[in-house]
C-alpha cells in the first residue's frame, strides 16, 4: 500500500477493465469474434477485484477494530455506490420522458432496484449494463452479512462452495431451463464465482505465499501463461458446456492470480504500467466511466451523440463531471464521517472500493 492506504495497481487493474468495455462497446459487430466477449472479460476482472478488495477491506477492520461493523460498511456503501448510479438513472428518465431515448419504464425500475441481472429479456441497451452493478449490490448485501455470522475461516469455505455451485448453477439452467440461458452469467448464482475467486484470494494469500512453489511461480517468467490461460478458457465461449462448467472458472482464477501478482510485485514491468499517473486516474474514475459509457456507445442508434468520435467525447465530459461533481463530494463525506468514527490508532484505508 501506498501512505494514503491505496493498493498500488489496483486502480491500474480497473482503467485495464473499463477499457475493455469500452473497446468492446465501439466494435461491435465489427472484427472481433463473436465467440471472444472483451466487455464481458472486463466486467469479470471488475467482480473479482470487487471480491478480493472488499474482503481485504473487511479483514483490516476485523485486524484493527476487533469486529466488522455491518452498518458502517453499508453507510460507506451507499455514499460510495448510489449518489452517481442514480444520477445516471434519473439523467436516463429525464430523457426517456423527454423522448430522446427508448426504453420502458419497467428498465428504469429494475435499474433503480438492481435488479437489472434478472430483466434478460428485451432491456433497452442505454440501462442494460446495469445488471453488473445489480450483482455487485447483491454481493454487498450478502457477503459482509455471511463474514459476520460465519467468520473469515469460514468464509474461505463459503467462498470456495460458491466457486463450485456456480458453475454447476450455470450449467443445470443451460441443460434444464432453455428459457433461462440469457440469464446465465448475470443472475446471482450463476455469476457468483466471479465475486468468489477475490474473496477467496484475499482471504488465502498470505497462505498461499508461505508456500515456496507458489512465491516462486508468481513471481517468475512463466507466470505469462496465467493471463494466457485466461484469454484461451475466454475465448472458448463457442463451447457452451466446456465455458459454462469449466472456462469460466479458470478465467477467475486465472485473473485472481493475475490479482495477486501484481499486488505483490508492484514495481514489476506490469506494476508499473499499471501505477503510471494517466492509468491510475482512468481507475479511479472508472465507475463513473463505466456508469456512462454505455448511454453514448450504442451501435443500434441513429442519434447523433452516438457517433464517433463524439460518443467518446461525451462519454469523457459525462465521466468526468459524475466523478467530481458527484462521486468526489460523496468520498469526501464518506471519508470525514470515517475518520470521525475510527479510533485515533486505527483509519480506515481510503482504497475506493
Amino acid at each position: 500500500m501506498d501512505r494514503s492506504g491505496r493498493i498500488r495497481s489496483l486502480d491500474g487493474l480497473r482503467a485495464v477493465s473499463v477499457t475493455m468495455v469500452i473497446v468492446a462497446h465501439l466494435t461491435r459487430h465489427t472484427a472481433l469474434p463473436v465467440h471472444f466477449n472483451l466487455g464481458n472479460l472486463g466486467v469479470r476482472v471488475f467482480f473479482v477485484l470487487s471480491g478480493f478488495l472488499i474482503t481485504a477491506l473487511l479483514s483490516r477492520e476485523q485486524a484493527a477494530t476487533g469486529r466488522v461493523s455491518l452498518s458502517a460498511f453499508y453507510l460507506r456503501r451507499a455514499l460510495r455506490i448510489f449518489p452517481p448510479f442514480y444520477a445516471l438513472v434519473l439523467a436516463v428518465a429525464a430523457a426517456r420522458a423527454a423522448g430522446l431515448v427508448s426504453l420502458s419504464w419497467s428498465d428504469v425500475a429494475h435499474a433503480a432496484t438492481y435488479t437489472m441481472n434478472y430483466n434478460t429479456a428485451d432491456r433497452a441497451w442505454v440501462l442494460g449494463h446495469t445488471w453488473s452493478l445489480a450483482v455487485e449490490e447483491q454481493f454487498y448485501l450478502l457477503w459482509p452479512a455471511a463474514i459476520v455470522l460465519a467468520g473469515f475461516r469460514r468464509g474461505l469455505a463459503i467462498a470456495a462452495l460458491a466457486m463450485l455451485a456456480a458453475p454447476l448453477a450455470r450449467v443445470a439452467t443451460y441443460l434444464a431451463f432453455p428459457a433461462a440461458r440469457a440469464g446465465i452469467g448475470e443472475t446471482f448464482p450463476t455469476v457468483v464465482d466471479a465475486l468468489a475467486a477475490g474473496c477467496a484470494l484475499a482471504l488465502a494469500r498470505d497462505a498461499l505465499w508461505r508456500w515456496p512453489r507458489y512465491r516462486r511461480f508468481l513471481g517468475s517468467p512463466a507466470f505469462v501463461v496465467v493471463p494466457l490461460v485466461a484469454v484461451a478458457a475466454h475465448a472458448g465461449g463457442k463451447h457452451p458446456l466446456f465455458s459454462l462448467l469449466v472456462g469460466q472458472s479458470l478465467v477467475n482464477a486465472a485473473i485472481a492470480l493475475s490479482v495477486d501478482r501484481v499486488v505483490r510485485f508492484p514495481d514489476g514491468p506490469i506494476g508499473r504500467f499499471l501505477d503510471r499517473r494517466p492509468v491510475v486516474l482512468v481507475g479511479v474514475a472508472s465507475y463513473s466511466i463505466y456508469l456512462w459509457q454505455q448511454p453514448f456507445l450504442d451501435v443500434r442508434s441513429n442519434a447523433w451523440w452516438t457517433a464517433f468520435p463524439q460518443n467518446l467525447i461525451l462519454v469523457a465530459v459525462c465521466a468526468a463531471a459524475s466523478y467530481h461533481l458527484v462521486e468526489r463530494p460523496f468520498l469526501r463525506l464518506r471519508s470525514s464521517l470515517e475518520t470521525g468514527r475510527a479510533p485515533r490508532k486505527a483509519r480506515p484505508a481510503r482504497q475506493a472500493a
